[in-house]
């Protein structure tokens, strides 16, 4: 991707971060009454992510799990840790939204592969083989849509790398509108 490619990019994860937070913090407001009301427990979930180039950001999301998980990844988590509201906000992907502030920050883009754990050792050596840390990360991506979630470090870097390869700003949009299309799923558990 050129120059001029990133930097239209960039402007439109800013101007799309902002509106959408404006244009949908009622939703928001509404999902996190109703997790508040459904789990004792912040319906805000901050954890450590790994940008681009390695560096380390707070990533935020709907809270989707009980408290008291740890510091997991989804797939090493069991499946009775996901409340029932959690679970439908995993399949509508409203659990990213909070995220548009991690776009709008610049943290993250609204395409590009997943932010994962610093834990995630294996994943983080692949994808630094690969060049995938020379991006910043995505809400969603290529394997996201593909459903190829974290549990497979080396297919799922493979993956990101493939997004490397055939990144242009038409792809970015047409991933944007599969997602919301509902292609892909949620991050899986066990």
């Amino acid at each position: 991707m050129g120059r001029e490619n990133l930097a239209l990019k960039r402007a439109f994860d800013f101007t799309a971060a902002l509106f959408g937070m404006v244009l949908l913090s009622p939703v928001i407001a509404i999902a996190m009454a109703a997790i508040r009301m459904e789990t004792p427990g912040p319906a805000l979930f901050a954890q450590t992510r790994v940008g681009r180039g390695g560096l380390v950001f707070t990533c935020y999301k709907l809270r989707t799990m009980r408290t008291g998980i740890g510091d997991k990844p989804s797939h090493e988590v069991g499946a009775s840790a996901i409340t029932p509201l959690g679970a439908k906000l995993r399949r509508w992907k409203l659990d990213e939204l909070p995220q548009l502030w991690n776009v709008f920050r610049g943290e993250m883009s609204l395409v590009g592969p997943r932010p994962c754990l610093p834990s995630q050792t294996e994943l983080i050596e692949a994808r630094r083989a690969r060049g995938v840390l020379n991006v910043r990360p995505g809400v969603t991506g290529v394997a996201q849509i593909r459903g190829v979630d974290m549990s497979n470090p080396v297919l799922l870097a493979t993956t990101d790398a493939e997004y490397l390869l055939d990144r242009s700003f038409f792809n970015d949009i047409k991933l944007i509108f599969m997602t919301v299309l509902g292609a892909g799923r949620g991050d899986a558990v066990r």
